[in-house]
């Protein structure tokens, strides 16, 4: 098999090597005439698919480009094992039947053992061109293939399911996969949360079952608003009477938790329950492990509340409603997980469940080897605490956001901010100035609110959004001093720390920023301008390190965009400039509003010799900033320890074609 399509587009030549097409519609050509099979596409239909508009001659024209491309990498001959066939009317790509991931998906759904099913399972490891970049007006040529194959998968995952192979088997791993894969795509895919909830039971895990089950439910009430369907809640009124899962009322009087200590009335909280032991016996003291490295991990991030080890284990053995849990520990949030060891591999899946609509509102899985298990306890904990950060700070500013104006406290107008102060765009930093200003006149000794006011200052100067940087740095300086004793908040740290560094005071907010992260050792934020300040201290050798893992800890950041643009820069004043040109352009295709990108490209293409992707990139930044000058861009003192750097992006401006007054 050379040819991948289901979960991206993976192709290999003749010789074994990887076959990277010279443009993006040549490759997304290739994977239509995959589709198609021996009977092809009319070369009228190709045209207007991939080149509508542009009249019959460019686009016949264009067509023919990108068949020369496509040959390049497979020339026609004899013996050829991919070729591309055709006349003056058609196209067609022809193959072997075993060069095709989708063809041999289709040749064993065909057939009806559980091995031959298993195969087809295993193949599917996401929707058609799942990882590719489809260009508008392509989507629509594409979208009827996914669909059909992700139909096809969730009909396979029920088969499976219901057909299952022995406990422990690689056809019910095969199964297993399938149906993680497609939750992973579409949450509220109810085939593959019926199979997982079968596997779970055909384990001895009614508890896991259930858990599965609460899990469809909040993903349909979320993204749907609707009930799971009748089969889907009768096997799960099965799993419910089967062995007594729900606890007995004798067993409540006995098993009640402990008493919390009062929180806050600002802060959120968040209990990490039992995890599901999914492996034997022998396994339990790693899956009690985990939940106690991941409270302890999750204790030391002062944003929010987590109860204690104690309280949450009352619950142990037994299911638990995460309504029934927020109610009774009185939290917000609730985290649930399960643990499995397979061979010498463990893996771990973690959720994070709002406890009142009982919404998931992220989760992930985790693996690696079993050859050390506290190490791998101690990732997981950290991994877990720095992507859960964010995902309960994006709850709290949606409650935020729903509060009438007359219950807005400072607190409220804070978590109103957050989406605001990442760097973004001028008018929302504007916003999120406001609402930090409106938090300060509520209390004036809210030093978080003071630090991030100077963050959001701060950027107003580094992105050339003020008309007088200086006078917004200067500024940054003041509201810093302002938010007075923050010793104990790595945010509020981390926040002054980032406002400094980018004042040019880099020793001082060295000294803020490993303050934040003693405090915190998996504040993302905190490790990204770590990284950054290694940059401006002429140290850009330390940086990737750094940049790396803050982007582990929060993947899903919203600030991620700066972490990837940070370890570019790092990679261009090491070397590495086509490295860095690739994750600029990447940066540009997710979020093309932010400014900062074009700035970046249009440098380091210069610096590499693409002039024309340089000038693009220049009258893009021109566009959306007229009054950007090269003489303001240097003078910023996030410059000021790396001169020789500073003259080198002045040189490739210049060649860009950006006005240096």
């Amino acid at each position: 098999m050379r040819i991948r399509l289901l979960g991206g587009l993976e192709v290999t030549s003749a010789e074994g090597q990887p076959v990277r097409f010279a443009t993006r519609k040549s490759a997304l050509l290739f994977a239509a005439l995959v589709l198609a099979g021996r009977r092809g596409h009319p070369r009228e239909r190709l045209c207007e698919g991939f080149w509508p508009g542009r009249g019959d001659a460019q686009s016949r024209n264009s067509l023919r480009q990108a068949l020369a491309d496509i040959r390049r990498w497979f020339p026609a001959a004899a013996n050829a094992a991919i070729s591309i066939d055709g006349d003056q009317e058609t196209v067609a790509l022809t193959a072997g039947p075993d060069e095709a991931d989708i063809w041999l998906f289709e040749r064993q759904l065909a057939e009806s053992g559980t091995a031959d099913l298993a195969c087809a399972a295993d193949l599917y490891r996401g929707d058609v061109l799942a990882a590719e970049a489809i260009p508008d007006g392509l989507d629509e040529w594409f979208s009827p293939y996914q669909v059909r194959y992700r139909q096809k998968a969730q009909q396979l995952v029920e088969r499976l399911s219901l057909a299952p192979p022995e406990t422990g088997s690689a056809d019910e791993a095969a199964c297993e996969r399938l149906a993680e894969r497609l939750l992973a795509s579409d949450p509220t895919a109810e085939p593959a949360h019926r199979a997982l909830m079968r596997i779970h039971a055909a384990r001895g895990h009614e508890n896991a079952a259930l858990r599965q089950f609460e899990t469809c439910r909040a993903a349909l009430k979320k993204y749907l608003g609707v009930e799971p369907e009748a089969q889907t809640q009768s096997l799960a009124a099965s799993l419910q009477t089967r062995g007594g899962n729900r606890p007995t009322a004798s067993t409540r009087d006995t098993a009640q938790p402990v008493a919390t200590p009062a929180r806050p009335q600002d802060q959120p909280s968040v209990a990490v329950m039992p995890f599901d032991n999914l492996g034997g016996a022998e396994d339990e003291y790693f899956a009690d492990g985990v939940v106690e490295e991941i409270t302890a991990a999750l204790s030391r991030i002062r944003d929010f509340f987590v109860i204690a080890r104690q309280s949450a284990f009352t619950y142990k053995g037994r299911f638990a409603d995460v309504r029934e849990v927020g109610r009774e520990l009185g939290v917000n949030y609730v985290v649930e997980g399960t643990v499995r060891r397979g061979g010498d591999r463990l893996r771990i899946s973690v959720q994070l469940v709002d406890a009142d609509t009982r919404t998931q509102l992220w989760s992930e899985r985790y693996e690696g080897a079993t050859e050390d298990v506290f190490e791998f306890q101690d990732r997981i904990a950290a991994q877990v605490a720095g992507a859960m950060h964010p995902a309960i700070r994006g709850a709290e500013i949606e409650l935020a956001r729903r509060k009438p104006p007359t219950s807005l406290r400072a607190y409220d107008f804070v978590m109103r901010a957050y989406p605001n102060i990442w760097g973004r765009r001028k008018d929302t930093n504007d916003q999120a100035i406001e609402l930090l200003k409106r938090a300060i006149a509520i209390d004036p000794a809210y030093g978080r609110a003071h630090a991030l006011l100077a963050w959001c200052r701060a950027s107003n100067a580094a992105y050339l959004w003020a008309e007088q940087p200086e006078r917004e740095l200067e500024r940054a300086r003041a509201a810093v001093e302002a938010a007075g004793s923050i010793g104990d908040d790595p945010t509020a740290l981390a926040a002054a720390g980032s406002a400094l560094s980018m004042c040019g005071e880099q020793e001082r907010a060295t000294t803020f920023i490993e303050r934040a992260l003693a405090l915190d050792p998996n504040n993302a934020w905190a490790w990204a301008r770590h990284g950054w300040i290694a940059i401006y201290k002429d140290e850009a050798v330390r940086a990737p390190e750094r940049f790396q893992r803050a982007m582990t800890l929060s993947p899903m950041d919203p600030f991620a965009f700066n972490m990837r643009l940070g370890m570019a820069t790092a990679l261009a004043k090491t070397g590495s400039l086509s490295q860095a040109v690739a994750i600029a352009r990447e940066v540009i295709a997710a979020h093309p509003d932010i400014i900062m990108s074009y700035r970046y490209l249009a440098a380091w293409s210069a610096m590499s010799g693409d002039l024309e992707t340089a000038r693009w990139a220049a009258q893009k930044l021109l566009t959306a900033q007229p009054g950007f000058t090269i003489e303001r861009y240097r003078s910023l003192p996030i410059f000021r320890n790396t001169p020789e750097w500073a003259d080198k992006v002045v040189e490739a401006l210049i060649q860009a074609g950006l006005p240096e007054r």
